[in-house]
């Protein structure tokens, strides 16, 4: 590990081990860097290394402080390097849904207010019979954006956001090009409504996998053919 490695990771113990706490202030750079036996140019390279992933928030004349290190705040790296995907990218994005998704579904099965299910039912219901491309995607995004943060689990709920939104671009592709894409995805939604409404996790769970499966094996087989 290089000088700055050894410097990131002396202060990400000190988070672990509580002894720095969200939106606690870190001691004077000399104090520190003395302390962790560091030098102060290695110290102020490990601090800039975590404010570019949102766990150090450096404060021009006021200092150095931890940030709230909530879930959201941290997936903006992920999201970061998400965004310079490419078409393959794209897949393994679709595959990690695939998996995470079904399992908010099940959670969200179990608890989700049943006021925010009969929103989900509203906004299916704002699409009509004919929508756009456009707006189903849109709409889309939400619904599992809702779903996710149903589930009651605040890591789940950035992760699914993070990733949902990587694909909106082969969503859009798909509702153009694929006959009966956007009637599917309509029917799909209704179904998982549906089992969430009867706090079903089981089935939701298993709707939510075929639901993103069917966009997954779409792409697959367009990919091939354009090659």
């Amino acid at each position: 590990m290089s000088v700055t490695d050894d410097a990131i990771e002396a202060i990400k113990q000190m988070i672990v081990d509580g002894e720095l706490r969200p939106g606690d202030r870190l001691p004077r750079e000399l104090d520190l860097a003395e302390r962790l036996g560091l030098s102060r140019n290695s110290l102020r390279e490990a601090v800039r290394a975590l404010s570019l992933i949102h766990v150090l928030d450096v404060r021009r004349g006021d200092g150095t402080y931890v940030t709230s290190l909530e879930p959201a705040l941290l997936m903006d790296a992920m999201s970061f390097v998400v965004d310079f995907h490419r078409d393959d990218t794209v897949l393994q994005i679709l595959e990690a849904r695939r998996l995470v998704e079904p399992v908010t579904a099940e959670l969200a099965a179990t608890r989700m207010p049943m006021a925010d299910i009969e929103a989900l039912g509203e906004l299916l219901d704002s699409l009509g019979d004919a929508p756009t491309v456009d707006e189903l995607v849109e709409s889309d995004l939400e619904f599992h954006r809702r779903i996710a943060a149903g589930s009651g689990n605040a890591v789940l709920a950035s992760l699914v956001e993070t990733l949902s939104g990587r694909t909106q671009r082969a969503r859009t592709w798909r509702g153009l090009t694929q006959k009966g894409a956007v009637e599917r995805t309509l029917g799909e939604h209704r179904a998982i409504l549906q089992a969430l409404t009867r706090r079903q996790p089981g089935i939701a769970g298993a709707l939510a996998t075929v639901h993103i499966a069917g966009v997954e094996q779409w792409l697959r087989e367009t990919l091939v053919e354009g090659d």
